[in-house]
């Protein structure tokens, strides 16, 4: 520590102009200010002689680096430095000096004049000159509060030294004296030193000793909060043994022993796998060990109780009565009889060999087509428990395999959580929306979904919360996609795919009659002979008020219909009402959609195709028009780039055979064609709209209209192949719902007929083709 000296400093001006220079390396020395050194290296011991036998002034530079670790020591010191006198000097048994210098006053090196036996320097003494102004008084009252404060917090510093700060009434001194008290670096006291105009240097130094009070203060906080974290803890401790104690003398149980020693009745109990035990078994002992206050305690309690209430062992007996399992679900769903063959065929193999495994069933379909219903109708006849977990907008690998136990809040994924509320270890799973998982910066659902869907996989399942295998094989895996494309290859190659088409006019009816219409009577509140509804006002509501492959929007509208009836007999207008064809729109209003077959009139260049989307087949209709011009095409209704390229192979393919169809070579260069597809605000795109183009411009330029019954869907190519495309299950339903009764198909579409409904099959003519020629003849007789 240093402190000033009384009595008064000698006059600058007659400190010499060369002085012999003592290179300071962790210390830095300011005027008026005494420093103890320690003098160790043989050429400073002798300075310090010859300055002992002279007049006792010395310079002392700080150095940048230990003598002993430079080439050049007079490069590494700084060029302002102080003047000292030495008051005292004593020399030890090892050839040490141990001096006390006092700082006389700042100087300036103009140049170094020898460096050996010791380094001197002709030096330039720099006066301070000082100037009071209220600035300054008030940088020196704030200066002094700020350390009269680390005074306080500082067990080292004792209070007289704030005494001696408060007592100094020179700027420059006070600055000196404060930036030589408080903690800081060798480098920022050398800044300070360096510092002549006297307000910027007491403004340099308010800043370290406000850093250096900020330090203070938070230190004093945290052994404040800690001391007072110790009193609390030791506290309970204490308490603690005392309730302990008095428990005792009492004769009652520690509620911790009894605990620790349910879980090992659990453990017992519950005839854990081996791997699961033994982590059941030392997360138990860690338990025994932990006080009940500490934060780890929870957090392995909660542990053991996923560990001891999953279903390791427990299974539900699987109902394998084939002609029961039947007969509950045709109960429940009318159709979908792919899927019930194959559910029925899975517990026909059950029952003639037991340990066999889940398949993994993927139903994919339109919305609304009872994808979902019929994983509940598969648990009921099967006699399993039904669990489901939606993967819609699904994006976090935690949700599927947990969260580890070093997070707080840590849970196990939604496969076990389900698993344990099931109860058993077989239940139907069903993991719906699949086709709607995501992936961000939190990882990748669908690849953890991976081992979940692999029968030779799952029977070892790793939950990152459990850290233990979980048998999954047991599991009967259903999911659900409105569309196949979205489900990662890897993924979908591990799913049986089976598809649900839309329904039918006369199923849609059957289905609305038999549950529908019953489950919107109980959820009003009807009876049945309070509503009833005529064969032709369901009808009327599946063609006038619903378009759509599945059967949600005709659910809505029942209900609707049923609100409507509820409110007439709550008001005792009624007290029953059949909906027939004519009251219908009085319940929903106007006829929302119309047959667009009958409504359009069909004119030279106007032909039907068909489209398919993720909720359904739909008529797409292709206009086509001629304007005199400079032979441009033209192309409108959201097309995108795959039906803009059709658009054009068409009317190459055309132009190509324009002698066979008697088109003239001069009407190209003289006419712009437009080709527009109606409902301009949905986007479309795909090659199976190449064939409808085609027969619409062949239509246009030979001035012939299309069939009017007729619709049909197919790519083609510049050689007039017409090539096969997809979808073709949701079409022709869509164009059997629409009444189309001829359809033009590719040739190598055929074989998709097979899962059609055969009443569909009968009331539509199929043309199979896979030449432009013949789908020409077909639709324009040429």
């Amino acid at each position: 520590m240093t402190e000033t000296t009384s009595g008064e400093p000698m006059d600058a001006e007659n400190i010499p102009e060369v002085l012999p220079i003592l290179p300071l390396f962790d210390a830095a020395l300011f005027p008026r200010m005494v420093l103890p050194l320690m003098v160790m290296q043989p050429e400073s011991i002798k300075l310090v002689d010859e300055a002992m036998a002279k007049d006792r002034i010395i310079g002392l530079l700080v150095s940048r680096k230990p003598p002993n670790e430079s080439q050049e020591p007079l490069k590494e010191l700084y060029r302002v430095g102080t003047s000292a006198l030495i008051l005292k000097m004593a020399k030890t048994q090892d050839n040490r000096a141990q001096l006390l210098v006092q700082g006389l006053s700042r100087f300036r090196v103009r140049e170094f004049i020898a460096e050996k036996p010791y380094p001197r320097a002709r030096v330039e003494v720099i006066h301070e000159k000082e100037r009071m102004d209220k600035e300054i008084e008030a940088l020196m009252t704030n200066l002094v509060t700020q350390f009269s404060r680390i005074v306080e917090l500082s067990p080292g510093l004792p209070p007289e030294v704030a005494t001696m700060a408060k007592s100094i009434k020179e700027a420059h001194m006070l600055a000196d004296m404060i930036a030589s008290t408080i903690n800081t670096s060798v480098e920022e006291k050398q800044e300070i030193l360096e510092i002549i105009d006297v307000k910027k240097r007491l403004k340099r130094v308010t800043e370290l000793v406000a850093h250096q009070l900020e330090i203070l203060e938070l230190g004093n906080k945290i052994q404040s909060q800690v001391k007072g974290d110790m009193e609390k803890s030791q506290r309970e401790y204490y308490l603690r043994q005392q309730l302990k104690a008095i428990k005792e003398e009492l004769g009652e149980t520690d509620d911790q022993s009894v605990e620790i020693e349910d879980y090992r009745t659990r453990i017992a109990e519950k005839n854990l796998p081996e791997e699961a035990r033994r982590e059941a078994e030392r997360e138990l002992n860690r338990l025994a060990r932990m006080h009940p206050s500490s934060a780890e305690y929870t957090v392995v309690a909660t542990y053991l109780d996923w560990l001891t209430t999953l279903p390791w062992n427990e299974s539900s007996e699987d109902n394998l009565d084939i002609k029961k399992a039947r007969k509950i679900l045709d109960e429940d769903h009318y159709g979908l009889e792919k899927a019930k063959k194959r559910i029925i065929e899975y517990l026909a193999v059950r029952k003639l060999k037991r340990d066999s495994k889940g398949p993994i069933l993927c139903f994919a379909g339109p919305p609304g087509t009872g994808k979902t219903s019929l994983g509940r109708s598969i648990a009921r006849a099967m006699g399993r428990k039904f669990c489901r977990i939606s993967l819609g907008g699904v994006r976090d690998e935690a949700e599927i395999r947990g969260h580890r136990r070093t997070y707080v809040g840590a849970m196990p994924g939604r496969i076990i959580q389900a698993i344990r509320r099931a109860g058993t270890n077989n239940p139907v799973f069903m993991l719906d929306e699949i086709d709607k998982v995501g992936s961000d910066f939190r990882g990748d659902p669908s690849s953890a979904l991976l081992e979940v869907l692999d029968p030779e996989q799952n029977n070892a399942f790793s939950d990152h919360y459990l850290d233990v295998p979980f048998d999954l094989s047991k599991v009967m895996f259903i999911t659900t996609a409105n569309i196949l494309d979205t489900i990662p290859p890897a993924l979908r190659d591990r799913m049986e795919v089976l598809e649900l088409l839309g329904y039918t006019e006369d199923e849609k009816i059957k289905i609305a009659n038999r549950y529908l219409i019953p489950r919107q009577r109980r959820e009003h509140g009807l009876k049945a002979h309070q509503i009833s509804f005529t064969r032709g006002a369901v009808r009327r509501i599946i063609n006038g008020y619903t378009r759509e492959a599945g059967l949600r929007n005709l659910e809505r509208e029942i209900a609707a219909i049923c609100r409507g009836v509820a409110a007439a007999i709550a008001e005792e207008e009624a007290t029953s009402v059949t909906i027939k064809v004519v009251n219908v729109a009085k319940y929903l209003g106007p006829v929302r959609y119309t047959n667009e077959v009958k409504a359009r009139h069909l004119i030279p260049g106007v032909a039907m195709g068909l489209a398919w989307t993720p909720v359904g087949g739909e008529l797409l209709f292709v206009e086509a028009t001629a304007m005199p011009g400079k032979n441009r095409l033209t192309l409108t209704g959201q097309l995108g780039d795959v039906m803009k390229e059709s658009a054009t192979a068409a009317l190459s393919y055309i132009r190509t055979h324009a002698s066979e169809f008697g088109i003239e070579d001069e009407f190209f260069e003289r006419h712009d064609i437009h080709i527009h597809v109606p409902a301009g605000a949905i986007p479309k795109d795909g090659p199976s709209a190449g064939v409808t183009m085609l027969t619409a411009l062949v239509s246009l330029f030979i001035d012939k209209p299309v069939r009017r019954d007729l619709a049909m869907t197919g790519e083609i190519t510049l050689r007039g192949q017409v090539m096969p495309v997809g979808g073709i299950k949701e079409k022709v339903l869509a164009a059997h719902r629409a009444g189309i009764k001829t359809l033009v198909l590719p040739q190598w579409n055929e074989k998709d007929l097979q899962d059609i409904p055969k009443k569909v099959l009968k009331t539509i003519q199929f043309h199979f083709v896979d030449k432009m020629r013949e789908v020409l003849e077909i639709a324009l007789d040429v």
